[in-house]
């Protein structure tokens, strides 16, 4: 983050900096930030680059790529979010289901009479099972 601050800080001085240019003995020609006898300053100018309608309308085609692309991973991203969180409330449920089954007693269900049917000790053995292979396929 410190270095992000003074990159933003330096800029405005980078792009303020003169430029120098002097030729020496030799005849090589040298570029400096500082000015020396004999240099002469150099103005730069940024360079301008004008784009015809045939870029800007490709530019435009691919920035709307890439936006749909975006959103495209936003929408799978929150699927995929929901989905975990369903996968969780379920193994939830499975778990909670086996507290359940280890701790009471007796199970029944209400019949069309509204009278408890009672499950046999099988059928509660069989539901453990199942709930045991629910756990281990869907809750790793």
């Amino acid at each position: 983050m410190r270095l992000l601050i003074w990159c933003l800080l330096l800029v405005p001085a980078l792009a303020g900096a003169e430029i120098y240019r002097w030729t020496d003995a030799q005849g090589q020609v040298h570029f400096s930030e500082t000015p020396r006898q004999g240099a002469e300053q150099v103005i730069v100018k940024p360079q301008v680059i004008e784009r015809d309608q045939a870029t800007r309308d490709r530019e435009a085609r691919t920035a709307k790529v890439f936006d749909a692309r975006r959103e495209e991973h936003k929408v799978a991203a929150s699927e995929a979010a929901q989905a975990r969180a369903e996968q969780q409330k379920r193994c939830s449920e499975y778990r909670e289901q086996q507290e359940q089954l280890n701790h009471s007693g007796s199970f029944y269900h209400l019949d069309q009479r509204g009278e408890r049917q009672y499950y046999t000790d099988e059928q509660v053995e069989a539901f453990r099972r199942q709930l045991a292979e629910r756990v281990a396929r869907e809750c790793k």
